[in-house]
């Protein structure tokens, strides 16, 4: 048998079913939104190709806030379709681009993400919330942007919340992190100078999450590490996924990790979608289940992740989870067990 840890944010439960001696926790969130809806557009100002995952049932009520996702180098949008349902179905608005620019020493444009985008999609996302015709009328907040990424996308949010403008992922004059901008998450990122000198992340009371794959053989975990070392302010943290490699995060491993994953594709990539969701519920909503979760409990309960963080408030005392979970476990028991006979 399985465990089975099921957290219902709207309900605020959590419910311990049983136990597995051999791949640990699995852990199943029930996501706020049971349907996404996704649609392709293209922006007039830089020609990129958008997919945008949003809440099919979602309203004005709901007031959600966006999260642009930055590729990897060389990575197309769609390979990121799983992890962009996940994260649109815990109450997020993701914008996943396509950013062709040519890269140093290659004469022809490739997938290579950088700075101009976070402006680019805070702009399309005012227009859409304002125009009449867009699934996305009226059900935004456009004061709240979240950064996520991936490999060189995350290197790219990285530089954005340091408020660096490094060659190739800054190709502005003058840049600016935007108000807007409120939290941000990325896996199998680290933020260093070409030259090799890992950098400093001022992330200026940022929420700020890295995280990491244990057998990613291409931003390797003690590179990670360096660069969370490196964040100057929390709260923050380190999430490392078991067995994951770099691109569990994508719907299909790729050959360009010279490291195959041990942890299957399909449940390393819900884990890394699920501890992001919830890092932007806690970092953006507020919301306090969900930060317990990410800075108390959750690499207790869930044997793929280990965490180490910092967090400035604590709305639950650790001496206190046992007993809240315990609580809320026989809650959610009752409502649940005919479902789970």
């Amino acid at each position: 048998m399985s465990k089975s840890i099921i957290v219902s944010l709207k309900a605020l439960t959590v419910s311990l079913l049983a136990c597995s001696p051999v791949f640990g926790a699995d852990i199943t969130f029930s996501p706020l939104f049971q349907e996404v809806s996704q649609y392709e557009t293209v922006l007039t100002t830089n020609s990129d190709r958008l997919d945008i995952y949003y809440p099919t049932a979602a309203s004005e009520a709901d007031n959600l806030p966006s999260a642009l996702f930055l590729q990897g180098a060389l990575v197309d949008k769609a390979d990121y379709s799983d992890f962009a349902r996940t994260v649109a179905s815990y109450g997020f608005v993701v914008v996943v681009p396509n950013h062709f620019q040519t890269a140093p020493g290659i004469d022809t444009p490739g997938l290579f993400p950088e700075v101009s985008q976070i402006d680019a999609a805070i702009d399309y996302l005012e227009t859409e919330n304002s125009n009449s015709t867009s699934p996305l009328n009226g059900i935004l907040d456009t004061d709240s942007l979240s950064l996520l990424g991936h490999s060189q996308g995350g290197a790219v949010g990285l530089s954005a919340i340091g408020n660096y403008c490094i060659p190739f992922l800054c190709n502005e004059t003058n840049f600016t992190l935007p108000e807007e901008v409120k939290s941000g998450i990325f896996y199998g990122a680290f933020l260093r100078e070409f030259e090799g000198e890992f950098l400093p992340i001022d992330n200026q009371q940022i929420p700020l999450g890295l995280i990491s794959g244990s057998r990613d053989g291409v931003a390797t975990p003690e590179e990670i590490r360096t660069s969370y070392e490196l964040i100057q302010n929390a709260p923050n943290a380190l999430i490392t996924v078991e067995g994951a490699n770099h691109y569990s995060i994508t719907n299909e491993d790729n050959l360009r990790d010279p490291l195959r994953p041990t942890l299957e594709q399909d449940i390393a990539n819900e884990t890394i979608a699920l501890w992001t969701s919830l890092f932007l519920r806690a970092s953006v909503l507020g919301d306090e289940t969900a930060a317990d979760f990410i800075y108390n409990s959750g690499d207790v309960l869930d044997d793929n992740v280990t965490v180490i963080s910092k967090n400035k408030s604590k709305s639950v005392p650790e001496s206190s989870n046992n007993l809240i979970f315990l609580a809320l476990g026989i809650v959610s028991i009752l409502l649940t067990s005919k479902s789970k006979m």
